[in-house]
């Protein structure tokens, strides 16, 4: 219509329907962008504080080791013991660190072998290493050769990974890549140290959740009806499986240390730790992925839709949502799947070679781990694309005059 009454059904920076005139366009074209550009500030400003946020575990670091980028020159193996694939024993290298003091300067470092194939690491003469130098008055006490150095390929696959992201998706691709930075600074510097802190685990992660998926939805999805509707889903789905978890917690029998390291994490000082609530935090965590995609996915063609029919009411709104959900939660369901059986790949491959039955290779407990993290988290799924829908139903339905981006 162009008699300038209907109002914009679906509100882009810069652009709008024929209809949209005089205030209502200024405010389409220039309010909505800087409401936009102010939350991602606020994000972004949030964003560098936890850059710099310490966690409060530095002081366990020694203070008089520094850590150096170094080009492995020389290794000698005289040390070292072969038993069949297994290799022991004590590695020198010899190493030339790239930056600070020492740069250019031959270390001899100690490669420790353990005899495990999944912690030791061999060198050999090209490679680069992080080295971890103890120091005394300026001097090198002795030195260790940490790991290889993996930060120079991480940095250019993360950066690639933003570019291809900005260049795809522009504005939206660069929210992204915030939103994905600010979620992984929120599960190292609080998060994390929460747990070790002995807060409960599955109402710190909650907690945590719930910011970060308000971080990443509104992010991404701007701050519009469409992203409340997802985010509000999202909350449900997660909720879901948080109570599930905890329903079918004394059936599974699982003990909490049936997670990788957590013996480990015992045995560092911190047996006073809740393992068993742990486990269920990290279901909730590894599935709240899924559920965001979800629910954004049924919120988004619920908008697509209302943006081509205005006068759509809010149940066949909702019955749309529900369609689109019931084709979104299959494949995430067998996303689940894919992803939790790829972690345990070689798991997997064991029982198989050993000839253990099926049903007794359910029943152990890290298979009966995975089985509950894809049973569980698909719950969630499938919980919050009807929430989604409902709510999507109820804010996204069009009248005279509303908007997506309305309050």
């Amino acid at each position: 219509m162009r008699d300038g009454k209907t109002a914009c059904p679906w509100p882009r920076p810069g652009n709008c329907a024929p209809d949209a005139t005089g205030p209502s366009r200024r405010r389409v074209r220039d309010g909505l962008p800087r409401r936009e550009a102010l939350f991602v500030l606020c994000i972004a400003a949030l964003t560098a504080g936890l850059w710099f946020a310490p966690t409060g575990f530095e002081e366990r670091l020694p203070v008089d080791a520094v850590q150096v980028k170094a080009r492995v020159l020389a290794v000698d193996d005289a040390h070292v013991r072969q038993y069949g694939i297994v290799r022991e024993g004590e590695q020198r290298v010899t190493a030339e660190p790239l930056s600070g003091p020492f740069a250019g300067r031959p270390i001899v470092a100690d490669n420790l072998l353990l005899g495990k194939l999944e912690f030791d690491k061999v060198f050999a003469p090209g490679d680069t290493a992080l080295l971890v130098l103890s120091l005394r008055n300026g001097e090198i006490v002795s030195a260790v050769a940490q790991d290889h150095w993996r930060l120079t390929l991480q940095g250019a696959l993360l950066g690639l990974f933003a570019l291809a992201l900005a260049v795809y998706a522009g504005w939206t691709g660069v929210k992204a890549v915030l939103s994905f930075v600010f979620a992984a600074l929120l599960l190292w510097k609080v998060l994390v140290p929460l747990f070790l802190r002995g807060f409960d685990p599955l109402l710190t992660a909650l907690g945590v959740l719930a910011l970060l998926m308000a971080g990443i939805v509104f992010l991404v999805g701007g701050l519009s009806r469409r992203s409340l509707a997802a985010y509000l889903g999202s909350l449900g789905g997660v909720a879901v499986t948080c109570l599930l978890s905890l329903a079918t917690a004394r059936g599974f029998a699982l003990p909490g240390a049936v997670m990788p390291f957590a013996e480990t994490l015992l045995y560092t000082g911190y047996a006073h730790l809740n393992l068993g609530r742990m486990f269920l935090a990290a279901i909730c965590l590894g599935a709240s992925g899924a559920i965001m995609d979800v629910a954004m996915d049924v919120a988004a063609s619920q908008c697509e839709v209302a943006a081509h029919h205005p006068g759509i009411g809010g149940w066949p709104l909702c019955l749309s949502g529900l369609r689109v959900g019931r084709v979104v939660v299959g494949t995430m369901a067998t996303t689940l799947l894919l992803a939790y059986c790829g972690g345990g790949l070689a798991l997997l491959m064991v029982v198989m070679a050993q000839g253990v039955p099926l049903i007794n290779a359910a029943t152990m407990p890290h298979v009966a781990a995975e089985i509950a993290n894809t049973l569980v988290g698909s719950f969630g799924l499938v919980t919050a694309a009807p929430l989604t829908a409902v709510a999507g139903g109820m804010l996204l339905r069009r009248g005279p005059g509303r908007r997506d981006d309305a309050p």
